[in-house]
């Protein structure tokens, strides 16, 4: 299986509810941070990522329809190299929004994990492909609002969708050529759902 969507956008941009949606969708697992948690032998390999040592993207994803969310997303260039034919699909949110939102669940829980072979992976990560200015809100939007502008200037329009939350099932069923369920779009992860599970 290859995948058939490339999730480029980052964390707290309704990653999860995306998850959730493609896999309903795709029939296949849809790989984002969480599947990190749950295979702790993927932390070097994306740790070597970071550094600059690709892996085998087919055999990471073996299995998978789609990635979303950090780490895949930090590696979109690479995903849409190695899976020419799939959809990118660009997840956004506000600026100003998703700071607040990052700031209250993700950048806590980084800082937390300080001394984890996760943690050094993420530090890598976000010191290759984003910011490690997570503290300071105008180098956190600076660098979400120079990695969607990447994305966008970098991806030709017929395999670019750019979505929001809001927007819900239709843009991206239309993309895949697939109806549009007969149920709620799933809206997940809301920042009281993260602090009630982390607090």
């Amino acid at each position: 299986m290859a995948l058939r969507v490339v999730g480029a956008g980052l964390g707290r941009t309704g990653t999860n509810s995306l998850k959730l949606a493609l896999e309903r969708l795709l029939g296949a697992a849809c790989y984002h941070m969480m599947e990190v948690f749950a295979h702790p032998e993927h932390i070097p390999v994306w740790h070597a990522a970071a550094r600059g040592q690709m892996p085998d993207w087919r055999t990471l994803f073996a299995g998978f329809g789609a990635a979303v969310d950090w780490p895949a997303a930090a590696f979109w260039p690479e995903l849409s190299a190695a899976f020419p034919d799939a959809l990118v699909l660009l997840s956004l949110r506000e600026p100003q929004a998703w700071w607040q939102s990052a700031s209250e669940t993700i950048f806590p829980s980084i800082r937390q994990q300080t001394g984890s072979e996760w943690h050094a992976m993420v530090d890598e990560l976000f010191a290759a492909r984003f910011t490690m200015a997570i503290d300071d809100p105008a180098a956190a939007i600076a660098a979400f609002e120079r990695h969607n502008a990447r994305v966008r200037a970098t991806v030709p329009a017929h395999h670019l969708l750019e979505w929001r939350a809001a927007d819900g099932w239709a843009p991206f069923c239309a993309a895949l050529g697939v109806p549009v369920p007969n149920e709620p779009f799933p809206h997940t992860n809301t920042r009281a759902d993260w602090q009630a599970r982390n607090g």
